[in-house]
């Protein structure tokens, strides 16, 4: 066996040391839930009545105890989405797999699942990452009528995961799997798409031609192609073992995808309660699948969104992880993976190259994984390095390949792209901030220039067609917190950011709030806290401070004398936006907590 990292297993242990109290009170609160909590046997007639009313043929089974498992489907599917779309026959198609084993399924509930492509840089944007905790909250809902045994979690995308494993974790005792649906076949090559935008940005092209370069990419069922927040996710998952092995990147569909579906339905009948090989959530999402994951997210370039949402996930199992363990395990994890927009090929290509099963196998070779894992499927997360396959019709797993097939997009920690990690925490004295190092080039991750100052998008988009930001600048986007605006994506300052820096300008953004996980080539420090609405230092920035961004040395700081800076008042904030169902969110804009800690009112309000 390799023996792990020297800092992989120093940061578990501060994972551990910190967590001990909380943790065991996640256990000790599962336990419980497990012996006296709400379960099928436990309900009165009545209420157990109501509860198979409708099932139909699986009716006598669930009526009679006569199922080996009674799963519950908590879906996100929607027709309106590309990603979810595939999950509208998945129900049926489940019920039949878990009747081949003896059990029965039933839709316990859905889920919201709201699009960042659609809603990025409109309004709907600040319902994002509360939607995560409106999710998580549907999942609880889903599963609170205590009819389940086990549950199967159908989700992909940008807050979607993160809600659904949130929720599901407060049922901690049940065992779960993830089921991916996977993403649409490959379109208009990156590069084009990212020209395009550009020219756009720039003027040099119409509405017509963007929209043409648009459909082109996003054209078909499935998830999106680009290495983004959601199929970040889906390495997560992998990372994990909460997925079946080699599920993430099977493209909808197909007979392998509803094969590997059909297998996770199988498997979550030999993981329940009543069998020898019980593998409850709750323990499969400990210190050290946590840690697995960040490890995942900095080898492979993925989303900066998980520096909010792995918190806001640990928690909810009794677990704190913090930016300084994800920069610490920064230092220690190579980047090994470049897939766009972070390279040239989408995750089709990186599944080609020998995806996620070579990722895992790799990573652990090289001691940078914990392999003594509770997983879903298989004895430790070695058995998650594999990849399904037919032979014929039946459904079997091959060892990952030996050797990435495109060095150009995946290689060993030994040859790796750059020696660190694809993301690093900066702090000074405007706080602490996330900097997606992964896609920006080496020379440009040092910065200093003057700041101009917004706390609006879109003002930023009219100073750009102005061209009052030719120069080098720092720009600097304040009042998009969690609790000023909900945090909003901040995707679309990408394309005129890009073209200043093409220009031969030195260009980077500071900002409260979030990018997207297809964040690009400008460097950005991102969810800087605190944020400027309650005191936060970045409200104190004048229009021609002089900012100095470093992700080498880890800095993030305003160069103005200390206490002329410590005496300057803060910036009136906007007022709070109304339409678009804004308002009805207000009570999680209040009660949010910090990005480091997760951006939830929910996890704040629970005392988690």
């Amino acid at each position: 066996m390799t023996e792990l990292h020297p800092e992989v297993a120093a940061v578990t242990e501060r994972v551990v040391s910190r967590s001990r109290e909380t943790r065991r009170a996640y256990l000790d609160l599962i336990a419980r839930e497990r012996e006296a909590g709400v379960r099928r046997g436990k309900l009165a007639c009545g209420n157990l009545a109501h509860g198979f009313a409708a099932s139909g043929e699986d009716k006598a089974a669930i009526r009679d105890e006569r199922t080996v498992m009674n799963i519950g489907i908590v879906t996100a599917y929607n027709d309106m989405l590309s990603a979810h779309q595939p999950y509208g026959r998945y129900p049926e198609q489940i019920k039949l797999f878990a009747r081949e084993r003896g059990a029965t399924a039933q839709v316990a509930g859905g889920t919201p699942a709201m699009c960042d492509g659609v809603t990025q840089g409109q309004s709907g944007m600040e319902l994002s990452l509360f939607s995560r905790d409106t999710i998580a909250l549907s999942t609880a809902v889903a599963l609170s009528h205590g009819m389940f045994d086990g549950a199967a979690l159908l989700g992909i995308c940008d807050k979607i995961v993160p809600g659904l494993l949130i929720g599901a974790l407060r049922f901690g005792h049940l065992p779960t799997i993830l089921i991916p649906a996977g993403p649409m076949p490959s379109g208009l090559a990156n590069k084009e798409k990212q020209r395009i935008r550009q020219l756009y940005a720039e003027g040099k092209v119409g509405r017509a031609e963007l929209l043409e370069s648009e459909s082109a990419s996003y054209h078909a069922a499935g998830t999106c192609t680009f290495y983004g927040t959601a199929n970040s996710n889906q390495m997560m998952m992998d990372m994990m073992g909460l997925h079946m092995p080699g599920a993430s990147f099977i493209n909808p569909g197909t007979k392998l995808r509803q094969a590997v579906t059909r297998a996770a339905i199988h498997r979550l009948t030999e993981i329940g309660g009543a069998g020898n090989d019980y593998r409850p959530l709750g323990l499969c999402v400990d210190e050290k699948a946590i840690v697995n994951a960040a490890v995942g997210l900095l080898a492979t370039g993925g989303s900066t969104n998980h520096a909010i949402h792995l918190p806001a996930i640990a928690r909810a199992a009794g677990i704190v992880i913090d930016w300084e363990d994800i920069d610490r395990l920064s230092s220690a994890v190579p980047l090994i993976a470049r897939v766009y927009p972070n390279g040239a090929g989408d995750v089709n290509h990186f599944h080609a190259a020998g995806g996620m099963s070579f990722v895992m196998a790799a990573l652990l070779d090289a001691g940078l994984l914990h392999d003594d894992i509770l997983t879903v499927a298989g004895q430790s997360l070695r058995d998650h390095a594999r990849d399904p396959k037919l032979d014929g019709e039946e459904l079997v797993f091959e060892d990952a390949v030996p050797e990435s097939l495109d060095d150009t997009m995946l290689r060993r920690p030994g040859n790796p792209f750059q020696p660190d990690g694809g993301m690093r925490l900066v702090k000074g004295n405007l706080g602490r901030a996330t900097f997606k190092t992964s896609a920006v080039e080496e020379h440009r991750r040092t910065i200093e220039a003057p700041a101009r100052v917004f706390s609006d998008q879109d003002e930023v988009l009219k100073a750009f067609k102005a061209g009052e930001l030719e120069r080098d600048v720092v720009v600097v986007v304040r009042f998009q917190g969690p609790k000023a605006n909900g945090m909003p994506e901040l995707h679309k300052l990408t394309p005129p950011l890009g073209v200043l820096q093409d220009r031969g300008h030195k260009v980077a953004l500071v900002t409260d709030g979030r990018m997207s996980g297809a964040s690009g080539k400008v460097p950005a420090a991102i969810h800087l806290s605190p944020e400027a609405l309650g005191g936060g230092p970045i409200g104190r920035i004048r229009d021609g401070d002089v900012v100095r961004l470093s992700a080498a040395d880890g800095l993030l700081q305003v160069l103005v004398d200390e206490a002329e800076f410590a005496a300057r008042p803060e910036a009136e904030a906007p007022e709070p936006a109304q339409g678009t169902g804004r308002e009805l969110f207000a009570f999680m804009r209040q009660g949010a907590d910090t990005a480091e800690r997760g951006a939830s009112a929910m996890l704040a309000a629970a005392g988690l």
